[in-house]
């Protein structure tokens, strides 16, 4: 058996209020030129459970939250395969991504997590269709000019699409203090499995972040993060100072900016108010990161 073949890999999706999406992006992977050898679809409510069929598909009931979902699915994938990978429930992967991810963590035994390449992503627009996003992967993927291999070192994993080698990971799990959509979740958690090998973003993985907005957390509690989960990393360790002030400043001053003609997709104003408590709390030193999800 080659190295590739023997590389097991599990895709884990943890998903709020989308059901008949993950049940589309759970067959997309069915279609995979290397499909999973497991799916775990991770729920904190069994109403977001997408009614999928197929023997490597388990439903798995968790807390809510994007990190205890995760790690829920971690859980249950065990050590029964050699990679773990994360696709948000609003990505659609290229149908080579699960081939392409196996083919790089075989070839490079010090890789410990790789990123791929969005080719288009709604979270920064009013967000994007299933048909628009197929369109785009399909197109890529029939066009070998467009598929590159090319690999950037030092680079920490985008959320929507990241996969980690399991050895590495071993005992380290996502930090549930990063309540909710866990905003930054995913620099800390690179962060700290870089300490154990390489980090890459790859070019032959890609795919596009629909970027939907529904089933997301409110405008105050994702502005209370904005400004309190970049300090709290800095506490950890996980981000420097100077990378924490620049998200926190840039969002801060972005929904001031936007604040009396906002985007019809973002609440501006809630964001703004929630960046206003958090401000409030770093000055009183009662800032802490579970306090979004009481706001």
């Amino acid at each position: 058996m080659s190295r590739l073949a023997a590389l097991r890999v599990g895709v884990v999706i943890a998903t709020k209020g989308r059901p008949e999406l993950v049940a589309r992006v759970v067959a997309a992977l069915g279609e995979q030129t290397a499909p999973p050898d497991a799916v775990i679809i991770s729920v904190s409510d069994p109403a977001d459970a997408p009614e999928v069929s197929g023997g490597n598909v388990i439903v798995a009931r968790s807390r809510p939250g994007l990190c205890a979902q995760r790690n829920v699915g971690i859980e249950v994938l065990g050590d029964a395969v050699d990679v773990i990978v994360f696709f948000d429930d609003d990505f659609v992967p290229s149908y080579y991504w699960l081939e392409s991810a196996r083919e790089l963590f075989a070839s490079a035994p010090d890789i410990v997590a790789a990123t791929g390449r969005v080719l288009a992503d709604g979270i920064k627009t009013a967000g994007l269709s299933w048909d628009e996003a197929t369109h785009l992967v399909a197109r890529q993927d029939r066009t070998p000019a467009l598929r590159t291999s090319r690999v950037e070192d030092g680079v920490l994993p985008y959320g929507c699409n990241m996969a980690f080698r399991r050895a590495a990971v071993g005992e380290l799990r996502f930090d549930e203090r990063l309540v909710l959509y866990g905003w930054q979740e995913d620099t800390d958690f690179g962060a700290r499995i870089a300490a154990r090998g390489r980090t890459v973003r790859s070019d032959a993985l890609y795919g596009v972040h629909l970027g939907l907005k529904a089933g997301r957390t409110s405008g105050r509690r994702l502005g209370y993060s904005q400004i309190v989960n970049p300090r709290y990393l800095v506490a950890k360790g996980s981000m420097p100072a100077s990378r924490a002030i620049t998200l926190a400043t840039g969002n801060f001053a972005a929904n001031v900016a936007r604040a009396l003609y906002p985007e019809s997709y973002i609440d501006r104003a809630g964001r703004l108010h929630g960046n206003l408590i958090a401000l409030s709390d770093l000055v009183t030193g009662r800032w802490r990161p579970e306090r979004a999800a009481e706001l």
